[in-house]
């Protein structure tokens, strides 16, 4: 690569300028070249290590015959199968390129200088990178037991806290939050401030106190929910995720 050109550099937004990029798991190839091995097991990046099931397969053959078309940008009729398995109206759903899309788009929408997130110690790495390239201030609230302790961070939100993020179960601790204990905090919240639960994992708790909190969006409207079909669908590499939320918040 060429030197650094602070001409451009200077140029960006200071909190841009001051980023540090979300860092992946390495491509297994790249890491077997590395290493000169063949029979790497990669955790890195939590993929599904089954794939895809034959239906998701056999739609994504059919789908190969409209690649040079540009997709609906509306994403009509994904959002429509969304919001029926979730009981919403499709205005309610919100498509990401990935659910990471989805937790960008809420920083650059409730969130801009002078404001502040809240999120744990431990917590998915990307809510500080989102918060920062808005030119937001984090708040990082100490864990508890590696997991969210959520007295610290009620501690934390203020006049100026625009949004609240919360990983349940938390990536990559594994951590996750009883419905209760929960519940009592999104609504304890002040009206200003939007609630994220992250649910990229949701699929994978077994709990019986655990929540769905997409069932919650009727009783709760700054509450946001996040899911994916990246991991339990074994989908990554189509980078599709979604939000669930108030028709409001999410138009």
């Amino acid at each position: 690569m060429p030197p650094t050109d602070n001409r451009f550099l200077n140029r960006a937004a200071p909190q841009i300028a001051g980023l540090t990029p979300y860092v992946p798991g390495k491509p297994v190839s790249e890491l077997e070249r590395e290493l000169g091995i063949t029979d790497s097991v990669k955790l890195a990046s939590n993929e599904n290590p089954l794939g895809c099931g034959e239906l998701a397969r056999s739609a994504y053959r059919e789908a190969a015959a409209e690649l040079g078309r540009y997709p609906d940008g509306g994403a009509f009729a994904l959002r429509r199968a969304i919001a029926g398995h979730h009981g919403v109206d499709p205005a309610q759903v919100t498509v990401g390129n990935g659910s990471n899309d989805v937790l960008d788009l809420v920083a650059r929408t409730f969130l801009h200088p002078g404001q502040e997130s809240v999120f744990s110690e431990h917590a998915f790495a990307v809510y500080a990178i989102a918060t920062q390239a808005v030119g937001a201030t984090a708040r990082v609230a100490p864990a508890r037991d590696y997991g969210h302790d959520l007295d610290a961070m009620a501690a934390l939100v203020n006049e100026r806290t625009g949004v609240v993020w919360i990983a349940n179960p938390n990536n990559p601790t594994g951590t996750w939050l009883p419905a209760a204990a929960l519940r009592a905090f999104v609504e304890g919240l002040p009206e200003h401030c939007v609630c994220v639960v992250d649910e990229a994992y949701f699929e994978y708790v077994a709990e019986p106190d655990y929540p769905d909190t997409s069932t919650w969006l009727a009783d709760l409207p700054n509450l946001i929910v996040t899911r994916t079909f990246a991991k339990v669908h074994g989908l990554a590499a189509l980078r599709v995720g979604y939000g669930l939320s108030h028709p409001h918040a999410a138009d």
